[in-house]
């Protein structure tokens, strides 16, 4: 028993001893890349961590599957097939947004870059720091103020009209707290005298993400 522990874990060592050196490097870059873009970006604005497990785990298989099929001679067209359909993948649910989708394509894009670029370490860092910087400009208020948008049912039904939409709107920004600045009327319910409208705001402070958790607006 004991010589067979001893021939595994000498099995093991000789398997990663087979890895170069290179790809430990670029799993350590794509990885710290991930963390920063998922850990201090995508969670500091929309404070979500039932995605992390979607989001390393898509960008890990990525990058192994494609740094074993570099590995081997592939034709140009099952290159960009092989890209075509992991920029393709989407999950058919309602509870992934467009940002959450776009953050996906972005973490499946960043495997596939550490997997096969041919230049070194630090070349595949520059890389990763300019996605990272212009993520960062783009989710900030650096460029333009970030806008967020709520689904919510309003129980007013009789200023659902084109003409009360100033009336409205300051409803909706007094029952929110949000800096409302348009809104879209999506459905109406007059049986329950209740309307799904979409709201558009901007972020100017933290806490005025945390006044509208839900996506729902109850009857006061």
């Amino acid at each position: 028993m004991i010589f067979l522990q001893e021939l595994a874990v000498a099995d093991t060592f000789e398997w990663f001893n087979k890895l170069p050196e290179k790809f430990f490097v670029r799993l350590a870059v794509d990885l710290l890349t991930v963390t920063i873009l998922v850990r201090l970006i995508y969670y500091r604005i929309y404070r979500r961590t039932d995605l992390f497990l979607t989001f390393f785990g898509f960008n890990l298989v990525i990058f192994l599957v494609t740094y074993l099929l570099n590995k081997v001679q592939m034709s140009m067209g099952a290159a960009f097939g092989l890209f075509a359909v992991f920029s393709m993948l989407r999950y058919r649910t309602e509870g992934i947004s467009a940002k959450d989708m776009t953050y996906l394509f972005i973490l499946i894009s960043i495997g596939l870059i550490s997997a096969i670029i041919k230049g070194s370490w630090d070349e595949l860092g520059l890389v990763n720091g300019i996605i990272i910087l212009a993520i960062w400009l783009l989710e900030g208020n650096l460029l333009m103020k970030r806008e967020l948008t709520k689904n919510i049912y309003y129980d007013k039904i009789e200023l659902v009209l084109p003409e009360k939409k100033a009336e409205l709107l300051r409803d909706l920004q007094a029952r929110t707290g949000l800096d409302i600045h348009r809104l879209e009327i999506q459905n109406m319910d007059f049986l329950k005298d209740s309307a799904l409208i979409t709201i558009f705001y901007y972020q100017t402070t933290a806490s005025n993400e945390k006044k509208l958790e839900k996506p729902v607006l109850e009857n006061a």
